[in-house]
């Protein structure tokens, strides 16, 4: 079953992966979900923002933030492009007052599972901007008004960065799911965690199958559903096969007596509504 039984729905997870990596420092910062850009018709996925100007943030992924910190993620499905950028501008057009919002107080981060090669060399040639690793997964993107960062989940730190690292589709390694499923069974009972296991998992439902045997409580209440329609489709293969065995083990049988009496290839084939192929093939075993 490499499928679950639901559409995966990849933001909800990466509101809540997003928040889960900064929750040892979440009295800093506000979070608000695909903030509406009230004069254009667009939204952005995620707005950060800093509950004191000048307060420094130490998790290495918003070590360059400033006092508004725009968020644009890409499931792994989906690929980042040179249209993505610009959303800082709408942002600070996105007010009443001329300068409400300073250049400098903005940021932009880009979170995607694939390094975007093409547009990196688009920034390169176009608007000479220059661009150097800070960290696993974590790359700088100089030379524009606003710092920019890009984040590409599957190269993020296991450790460092456990539930953005995780939000992608080919999860594979034993250990990483188990430290995974033991980190999960701590913030059971968080609703941030949750919904990020929640996909994860669905994502990953072929290899989660493959460590059920020391898969958490936890998780199997999380995923009931699931697990029981899993189950039933299982049951539902296994009786399919059992019944086309018998099924074929009966035809053959009575192609076998009928050619004991009829002794004729093609009046079997009428009678018994099967291909005359068939009953040569059943009368060679």
């Amino acid at each position: 079953m490499k499928e679950t039984t639901k559409r995966i729905e990849w933001h909800p997870a990466f509101q809540a992966s997003i928040q889960i990596e900064f929750e040892e420092e979440c009295d800093k910062l506000t979070f608000e979900a695909e903030h509406l850009l009230s004069k254009k018709p667009m939204q952005i996925d995620e707005l950060i923002i800093k509950v004191k100007d000048n307060e420094t943030i130490q998790k290495n992924i918003g070590r360059i933030f400033r006092k508004y910190n725009i968020i644009e993620y890409k499931s792994p499905d989906d690929y980042l492009t040179v249209n993505d950028f610009g959303y800082c501008c709408f942002y600070q057009a996105d007010t009443e007052n001329v300068l409400a919002i300073l250049p400098e107080e903005l940021t932009i981060t880009f979170i995607c599972n694939h390094y975007p090669r093409m547009m990196i060399q688009h920034l390169k040639k176009q608007r000479n901007l220059e661009i150097h690793q800070a960290g696993s997964g974590i790359y700088y993107i100089t030379g524009d008004e606003f710092p920019i960062q890009l984040l590409i989940t599957k190269e993020l730190d296991q450790e460092e960065n456990l539930w953005l690292q995780s939000l992608r589709k080919d999860i594979k390694d034993t250990q990483e799911i188990e430290f995974l499923l033991k980190t999960y069974e701590e913030k059971k009972h968080s609703k941030l965690y949750q919904a990020a296991m929640d996909v994860i998992t669905r994502a990953n439902w072929a290899a989660m199958m493959e460590v059920k045997g020391n898969m958490c409580e936890a998780l199997r209440e999380l995923m009931e559903d699931e697990f029981q329609a899993y189950g039933k489709q299982v049951t539902e293969q296994v009786t399919e096969q059992v019944t086309e065995q018998v099924t074929e083990q009966v035809t053959v049988q009575m192609i076998k007596n009928a050619y004991e009496s009829i002794k004729d290839k093609n009046k079997i084939s009428q009678i018994l509504k099967v291909p005359v192929d068939v009953v040569e093939k059943a009368l060679e075993e």
